[in-house]
């Protein structure tokens, strides 16, 4: 049994790409949350706001992050876009680049924003040469933003953040990652891609409950993102509840993004998570979940009826391998896969597998064995 994970024998998880298991000590710690809230109630509250902060260093780690100021706790990524797309003032002419294929998240709260005059360009990018350089040649003067995810959520792949990053500057735009696919799985440096937002949820490679989710917003640019939704925890002296009805001042740093209340139980759990990875390293888990997408890569290629629909090219793909199989009905496939406890998804017009740094090849090759032994 894995040291970190205790999934039943019988599961092979292959889906950290949407929602993953915990590890033992984030169910630890959520039930030591639990068993405290049904023994002293929030007496100790004062230790969970600590806790709060712990996870807010541990985030700003992982991202390389300038300051913890620049990081706050939303409930998910499109909370997080949301605020972004809302706060932003536009001007008729303006015009926003995505990749075509994006996640909902980060397509929706874009595409909403055309009943305000925004052109929104949509680029294709998975099975473009240079995927980089076509979101690249969409920009121009009057790109207001460019918004991608670090690793594509359907077939894998991954774009070169620092070169868009770039580009960004070049055309003095704004840089928008959706990172949920890559972080705790992949190494991420927010101030080398020059991003200005970063949003992820910590439920897929971050191994935590949903419900709790990164926010960076570069503090150079928290001025200039108006807000849109309104609390208590946003305020500057949060917990001088008197003082906020003589005068309201919003807090000058990230936690102005932080309506209300804290998902306290979320962010014990994240914290939790978190640690693990970043005391495992994630220079040394992202070595693994390469090299296991890459053992996958060449026992699918063995097989004469399997397409991988995944660039295989070094640098374009991440954890994700998604791939057909020829020879059969991929939906019924992957429905006999998740029949047989294999937990994996049916994304991009394939099957997708997302293992994590833990996953071992003996349960990668069982999932394996029944896809070249299908026959429905």
């Amino acid at each position: 049994m894995n040291k970190y994970f205790q999934l039943d024998e019988n599961i092979i998880h292959l889906n950290h790409a949407a929602v993953a298991p915990w590890p033992k000590v984030t169910h630890d710690a959520v039930v030591a949350f639990a068993d405290e809230n049904m023994r002293i109630g929030s007496q100790r509250y004062d230790q969970w706001m600590q806790t709060e902060q712990q996870l807010k260093q541990k985030l700003m780690r992982l991202i390389n992050a300038a300051s913890v100021d620049e990081i706050a706790i939303l409930k998910n990524t499109s909370e997080g876009l949301s605020i972004i797309a809302q706060g932003l003032a536009f001007e008729q002419g303006d015009n926003i680049v995505i990749p075509d294929e994006e996640f909902p998240s980060n397509r929706v709260v874009w595409l909403a924003l055309k009943d305000r005059g925004m052109e929104i360009r949509l680029v294709k990018v998975d099975g473009a040469d240079d995927p980089e350089q076509a979101l690249i040649d969409a920009m121009d003067d009057n790109t207001r933003l460019l918004s991608c995810s670090s690793v594509q959520y359907a077939r894998g792949l991954r774009l070169d953040l620092n070169r868009l990053g770039a580009a960004c500057k070049r055309y003095d735009s704004l840089f928008c990652v959706d990172a949920i696919q890559s972080l705790g799985a992949i190494t991420f440096a927010v101030q080398a891609c020059q991003a200005d937002f970063v949003v992820a949820d910590g439920h897929k490679w971050m191994c935590a409950p949903e419900g709790t989710a990164l926010f960076y917003c570069r503090k150079a640019v928290q001025p200039s993102l108006s807000l849109r939704q309104y609390g208590w925890h946003m305020l500057k002296d949060a917990f001088n509840f008197a003082h906020q009805h003589a005068d309201i001042q919003y807090a000058d740093d990230a936690q102005r993004f932080e309506c209300g209340s804290p998902n306290m139980m979320g962010i014990a759990a994240l914290n939790a998570s978190l640690g693990l990875l970043l005391d495992i390293g994630i220079d040394n888990i992202q070595q693994q979940v390469l090299a296991n997408a890459e053992y996958l890569f060449e026992q699918l290629n063995a097989m004469d009826d399997i397409e991988l629909l995944t660039s295989t090219q070094k640098g374009k793909y991440a954890g994700i391998v998604t791939f057909q199989k020829n020879t059969a009905d991929n939906v019924a496939l992957y429905k006999h896969m998740q029949a047989n406890d294999v937990i994996c998804a049916y994304r991009g017009e394939g099957i997708r597998f997302s293992p994590h740094f833990y996953t071992e090849k003996s349960l990668m090759d069982k999932a394996l064995a029944l896809v070249s032994d299908y026959r429905g």
